[in-house]
């Protein structure tokens, strides 16, 4: 499905500046500087500063994400609508959040109802946290009428294999003493599952799992073992987790669902603790994450007369040459030959490597204030300074005050 940023194929959330036909044209198109800045104060700090930097500089604001963190914001910021709900938090707690709706399409994201940074990371709520929450809100949408769901599922808490998602949709979930509980640390417990109470409108809905996760379910390469220690789980936590996973497919495929155990071993079945596997299970179609996120944001309208391309992230390292937001959309604008420049709050990329990711140059704030600590601290106002280098990359012919 073509998605495009609004009905005019601009996108909404746009901060567009006109001066004439003469002025250069640059899209922000940044992810978020985890701990300092969100996607969107990402871009207005480094629109402001470019636009002091070259008057008359015509600026498009474009927040977007990598299908986790951000994700939902990204949507927003593109002129979805917000979805306001309660929902059940990663240790079960309500909580309040949100989805971004347009038409028949939502965008969920699993970080704001289930995520990692709603908890203190232990070996207790590394075994408790549930996906269950997601689930609610992905029935929310479902009673909404919407058919084609965008599931973002980076920074989530759980390890439950998606069993809390699928309970909330409406599978039953038994053991010999009746329902298990929430939580991938009572999936061992698990001696039977019935998924014919699932939400009938699954049947004719598109989900999509936007995730660059290639992990398994099960294994050392698999949720628990990969995933499981950044959530708090300890080597026995770990055990305990990979035994409920194991448990979970085990019984899936025993009474009699289809593909249970191909689905657990198929990328991206690792994603989320185990939501992934879940999602394959529903019929999903995992989308590399930041290409899922240009798409439903309009990206490629908003290239559209563009001489430069301005992305970037918190840290700029090794990482992001696998899936990250910023060399994502290097790859989308250099298809339609556009140039893209980065920055971030510092890098350990050099050259060599930023251009073979498709990045003409990278600007750190770390070039600005070598103390990182302030980089973080002081990210809004190091960020509009910064900016004034981005002209360097500008055609000074198209520059109003040049013309």
């Amino acid at each position: 499905m073509t998605r495009t940023g609004s009905p005019d194929g601009r996108g909404g959330g746009a901060t567009v500046t006109t001066t004439g036909p003469t002025a250069a044209r640059v899209l922000l198109a940044p992810d978020k500087f985890k701990g300092s800045l969100t996607a969107g104060e990402v871009a207005a700090h480094l629109a402001a500063g470019l636009r002091r930097a070259v008057p008359g500089v015509v600026v498009d604001e474009l927040p977007v994400a990598d299908g986790g963190e951000g994700t939902l914001e990204a949507a927003l910021a593109a002129g979805y609508t917000a979805v306001d709900l309660v929902a059940t938090g990663p240790l079960g707690e309500p909580v309040a959040t949100r989805y971004a709706r347009r038409g028949a399409i939502a965008v969920v994201e699993m970080a704001a109802v289930t995520g990692l940074a709603q908890v203190t990371p232990t070996p207790g709520t590394a075994l408790a946290a549930t996906s269950r929450g997601l689930g609610e809100v992905i029935a929310h949408a479902l009673d909404a009428g919407v058919r084609e769901i965008v599931v973002g599922v980076g920074g989530s808490a759980s390890t439950d294999g998606g069993a809390g998602m699928l309970a909330a949709l409406g599978a039953r979930l038994a053991s010999g003493a009746g329902d298990v509980a929430d939580g991938g640390g009572h999936l061992h417990e698990l001696t039977d599952v019935d998924l014919a109470g699932l939400h009938p409108a699954l049947a004719d809905t598109e989900i999509v799992l936007a995730s660059d996760v290639d992990n398994p379910l099960l294994g050392e390469h698999g949720a628990a073992a990969v995933y499981g220690p950044q959530k708090g789980a300890d080597p026995a936590t770990v055990a305990a987790l990979e035994l409920g996973l194991a448990t979970w497919v085990d019984v899936l495929a025993t009474v009699g669902v289809t593909g249970a155990r191909g689905y657990a071993a198929e990328p991206g079945a690792g994603a989320a603790g185990g939501v992934g596997f879940a999602c394959l299970l529903l019929g999903a179609e995992r989308r590399p994450g930041v290409e899922e996120v240009l798409a439903l944001t309009g990206f490629a309208d908003r290239l559209a007369g563009v001489d430069l391309v301005v992305t970037g992230e918190g840290s700029l390292d090794q990482q992001s040459l696998h899936g990250k937001t910023p060399v994502g959309v290097a790859a989308a604008a250099a298809a339609a030959g556009v140039p893209t420049v980065a920055v971030c709050g510092r890098t350990t990329l050099g050259p060599e490597k930023a251009a073979a990711a498709g990045l003409a140059a990278v600007h750190a704030l770390t070039d600005v204030e070598p103390d990182v600590a302030r980089c973080i601290a002081e990210a809004a106002p190091l960020l509009e300074t910064l900016a004034a280098r981005l002209a360097d990359h500008l055609p000074a012919l198209n520059t109003l005050e040049n013309a």
